[in-house]
């Protein structure tokens, strides 16, 4: 029988927010509980360490180069209002469930282009009811020149501008809850895209008030609490055990004073030291996934799909992608995926890549630009990147720069003006306009959001 199956996807959870994951001020007994009845990984990474990237590249199966969203004309990620998106072209894990006869529902963050040609509902979600875009994209008081109300959409339409944040995840859980009820006979896939723990921090009452870390840990004390009602709901139902739950985030933690953690991972989120691209990853299946365990096999984003389809008996995409089905591990056959690659982009520029333990880096920098650097790390010996072996294991590097060298050749590489044989085009539409324009006379439920930009 083909699984039901809800992917969860939280905005800039860092690796350490959790408690299966070593958090001891956030309190998570839902996503513990779901650890303890089903896998956790170690090292899981997203395709990106920022959100429109990331999340292209996990709905595809594919890099984000590949799909040409390594960056947006210039810009790491997509602002309201942008000329391109995800290329309606491109299958994604919905379009694919879709052809298996799943019903798919998107709640919450999309974040893959905002123009009609490039909503969730043109790229096999049976409907959508979220935000476009990240909640930081509205009328917010450090952003006074930011004009564009941030738009709750319901399918195709705008329903209500400046939503109340506060409450904005139990009307995500609401929703969900009623399309799984719709669907309980099956199969359906659900994709979760929380809001939290982006900034603004703006969470219900009763979270702040019982929250040991302030804004950030009620945020993260939400998210526990969303999955809470959906697992409660699953078993209600009788469906609990043909049910397939996947829990983790974007990116990381943006980890400065907001009170986010990535563990022992260096850095965090817009970076690709471990802290910006690695993250939590919880699959559980009851009798299907072995409870309580634990794999350090390399696991990624870009696997969720050809995985998914191989469980749903669905057809892969026609296109080339990166992904590998990792349903034998999720189902105890294997120890490991067989996975011991994974690529670091930043936008279309080819940063570093590990193989096994190794992790070698030779472009390093920040938002403004990229420069050369020589350094290799142990990742299993030395997981917060500290102590540079270059110099000690000359055969060690060679091999991984041949590795980068068949990336370049296929994926490009901007550094070095390679355009990548395998690379296929970002979506673009004319005469691009915002979803909503700024009204003074419209009623907005909340004027202006507070709290810092994220």
């Amino acid at each position: 029988m083909k699984p039901n199956i809800i992917l969860i996807n939280c905005d800039d959870l860092g690796y350490g927010d959790l408690g299966c994951y070593g958090s001891e001020v956030n309190r998570t007994p839902h996503i513990d509980r779901l650890a303890e009845e089903g896998m956790r990984f170690t090292d899981f990474y997203m395709a990106s360490a920022v959100c429109s990237p990331s999340r292209c590249g996990m709905l595809t199966g594919c890099y984000p180069p590949r799909i040409g969203c390594g960056d947006f004309d210039g810009e790491p990620v997509l602002f309201p209002g942008h000329a391109t998106g995800l290329n309606p072209e491109e299958d994604t894990i919905a379009d694919c469930l879709k052809q298996s006869g799943y019903a798919t529902k998107l709640v919450g963050k999309w974040h893959c282009g905002d123009q009609p040609e490039f909503l969730p509902t043109r790229h096999g979600f049976d409907s959508y009811y979220g935000l476009p875009y990240s909640n930081d994209m509205g009328l917010q008081k450090v952003r006074p020149n930011a004009k564009v109300p941030l738009p709750l959409l319901r399918d195709e339409s705008v329903i209500q501008q400046q939503p109340d944040q506060a409450g904005l995840t139990e009307r995500y859980v609401e929703e969900s809850v009623h399309f799984i009820r719709e669907n309980r006979d099956g199969p359906f896939f659900l994709y979760f895209a929380h809001m939290h723990v982006h900034l603004p921090l703006l969470v219900a009452k009763r979270f702040m008030d019982e929250s040991q870390n302030g804004a950030y840990g009620a945020a993260v004390e939400c998210i526990d609490w969303a999955l809470g009602v959906l697992m409660h709901e699953l078993k209600d139902l009788g469906i609990d055990e043909n049910t397939l739950i996947v829990f983790t985030s974007d990116n990381g933690s943006r980890a400065r004073d907001e009170g986010g953690s990535n563990g022992p991972l260096r850095g965090r989120k817009a970076q690709l030291w471990e802290g910006g691209i690695r993250l939590p990853c919880i699959v559980r299946w009851p009798g299907q996934i072995p409870a309580g365990e634990m794999r350090e096999t390399i696991f990624r984003s870009i696997d969720f799909l050809p995985t998914f389809c191989a469980l749903a008996e669905a057809p892969l995409p026609e296109k080339t992608i990166d992904g590998k089905d990792c349903s034998p591990v999720l189902q105890g056959r294997s120890d490991s995926t067989g996975i011991d690659t994974f690529y670091y982009y930043w936008r279309h520029e080819l940063l570093a890549v590990r193989k096994g333990d190794w992790k070698l880096w030779v472009r390093r920098g920040n938002w403004e630009g990229l420069e050369p650097v020589q350094e290799l790390y142990n990742l299993r010996d030395d997981v917060g990147e500290t102590v540079n072996r270059y110099a000690d294991e000359p055969e060690v590097v060679a091999r991984l720069q041949l590795l980068l060298d068949e990336c370049r050749e296929e994926l490009g590489d901007s550094s070095r003006n390679i355009t990548g044989k395998g690379v296929r085009p970002i979506g673009r539409v004319e005469n691009p306009s915002t979803l909503c324009q700024y009204d003074p006379k419209h009623p907005y439920m909340v004027a202006e959001y507070d709290g810092e930009a994220g």
